[in-house]
């Protein structure tokens, strides 16, 4: 009996495929027709029934028919005809009705939290605290209200550093050239060298490194010395953003000495805060040293992470893009978020006094500069945008070209056409309310000593209240000083009072 025997109500038994091309061997298949094989029948209930609701009908596959490097859909069959890839992410966008439907179906075959007592994790919350963690997932915990960034590498490096006791050597930047320059990194590298680090995406500007050139010329150097120093690349905010929208551009595994690569699909992989991922070229790139392996949970558990028990919902929403989204649909997205940049980018430009420094290719990102401003005044535009709702971090740029204070605009997909346009207008009323706010008036510190009534008589001592020159924030001259004597409850206040641009202050 075929799959579609049972409850045949559209008469599809009766119906049959046009003749295909003469069968081959199944070796001389590639992994496209071994799909087109395994789809048995594709016929959409449009071509039974034109009244009826459009619905796609495929037939289920027994374990022989269907290769393991395919996801084959359960109650999602019903809208999808193609099996989709398992190891890799598919060409085409599905939609998202279906891409959960997979998942939810496969996330079936997991054990009930409830029911594993071989975990000390927490499985079960109150409802309400779910609620909450639902509305905060969006929300990361370590942005701060400013971004002080001192130096060119990601903290996530330091704190590697800092951790396995490595010393850090940082190729300094340059004006006009805010990345690694390549040449000045092989020149460093001696035989103590663990790794060459690219970052393919800047914390400053956004801008890729060039990982092809620094392949190449440390190429050359591991031939002349026999050494064999690797390269691994910092994908984090680069590597959801270069295979969508610079294909062509080798910074990966095409370059042999790339034997690694991390990237944080929270940030353009399009997964709230909480997921990142490491590739390695190979098992053998990964020492076997590093991995630990633990069996009190019942099994096998290899880990090479500093933490160990971690939530699964970040790990669910990336597969979930992965097949909702696919080449074609990160490629939209992140396609129109370089849109949005360089709309960004041509609003800051128009009105004459930015300089952007962040460069064409590089990340969905928008850094610039004030043109004849202090160092400052970047810092009270940012203070500034905050009363509109925005956060635009201010920070001053790393050794060599600390003179320089940058404000920068990470286009994210929820920040449309609409939204830029709006902060472009709101920059342009901030700069104008700061050009011509009036000048402060200065704050003048003094010390206030109070003294009982009696002590004029008594001897008593009174007490005196006293306020620290630190909190003094004006330049001191020499101004006229009058003292003066005024009854207070019953006490007297003495004070001095400060004769400064022709009034008196107290």
């Amino acid at each position: 009996m075929s799959p579609c025997s049972q409850g045949d109500p559209f008469g599809l038994q009766q119906l049959h495929q046009p003749p295909g091309p003469p069968k081959r061997n199944r070796k001389e298949l590639d992994e496209g027709e071994l799909v087109a094989e395994n789809v048995l029948a594709k016929v959409t209930l449009q071509e039974l029934h034109r009244e009826r609701d459009r619905m796609v009908l495929s037939d289920v596959q027994t374990p022989d028919e269907i290769s393991s490097s395919f996801i084959s859909s359960v109650f999602a069959s019903r809208y999808v005809q193609d099996p989709l890839p398992r190891y890799r992410m598919p060409e085409n966008s599905i939609p998202k009705e279906v891409a959960y439907q997979i998942i939810h179906d496969e996330l079936q075959l997991d054990g009930n939290p409830r029911l594993n007592l071989a975990s000390f994790v927490t499985t079960w919350m109150e409802p309400e605290c779910d609620k909450l963690m639902i509305e905060s997932m969006s929300k990361n915990y370590v942005d701060m209200d400013e971004y002080p960034i001192t130096t060119e590498l990601q903290v996530c490096w330091e704190k590697f550093a800092r951790y396995f006791d490595v010393e850090l050597k940082e190729v300094k930047l340059s004006e006009g050239y805010y990345v690694m320059d390549p040449k000045k990194a092989v020149e460093m590298v001696d035989e103590n060298t663990i790794c060459v680090a690219a970052i393919l995406g800047s914390t400053l500007t956004g801008e890729f490194e060039d990982v092809k050139l620094l392949n190449d010329l440390l190429s050359e150097k591991n031939k002349k010395t026999g050494w064999e120093t690797p390269i691994h690349v910092d994908a984090a905010s680069g590597g959801f953003v270069a295979p969508f929208l610079y294909p062509e551009l080798e910074w990966d595994f095409r370059l042999p000495l790339v034997k690694s690569i991390n990237v944080s699909g929270h940030k353009y992989g399009l997964v709230y805060a909480g997921i990142g991922w490491v590739i390695w070229r190979s098992k053998e790139d990964l020492p076997e040293e590093l991995i630990f392996h633990i069996n009190y949970l019942g099994a096998d558990q290899p880990t090479f992470t500093l933490n160990f028990s971690k939530g699964s919902s970040q790990i669910v929403a990336q597969y979930y893009q992965f097949l909702r989204m696919g080449m074609e649909g990160y490629k939209k997205v992140i396609t129109n978020c370089m849109e949005s940049a360089k709309l960004l980018q041509k609003g800051l430009e128009n009105t004459g006094q930015f300089e952007i420094i962040s460069k064409d290719q590089g990340v969905p990102l928008v850094a610039f500069t004030m043109k004849n401003k202090s160092k400052t005044f970047p810092f009270q535009l940012s203070k500034a945008l905050r009363h509109h709702g925005w956060i635009v971090p201010a920070y001053t740029m790393p050794a060599n070209v600390e003179h320089m204070t940058v404000l920068r605009v990470v286009v994210r997909e929820d920040l449309g056409r609409n939204l830029v346009e709006k902060l472009v207008s709101h920059i342009k009323g901030a700069m104008f309310e700061l050009e011509n706010a009036p000048s402060g008036i200065p704050r003048i510190a003094f010390t206030v000593e109070v003294k009982s009534s009696d002590d004029y008589g008594s001897g008593d001592k009174g007490g005196v209240l006293h306020i620290p020159a630190t909190s003094i924030q004006w330049k001191q001259h020499k101004p006229e000083t009058v003292g003066k004597e005024v009854q207070v409850m019953g006490g007297v206040v003495e004070r001095s009072l400060v004769l400064l641009n022709g009034a008196w202050l107290c």
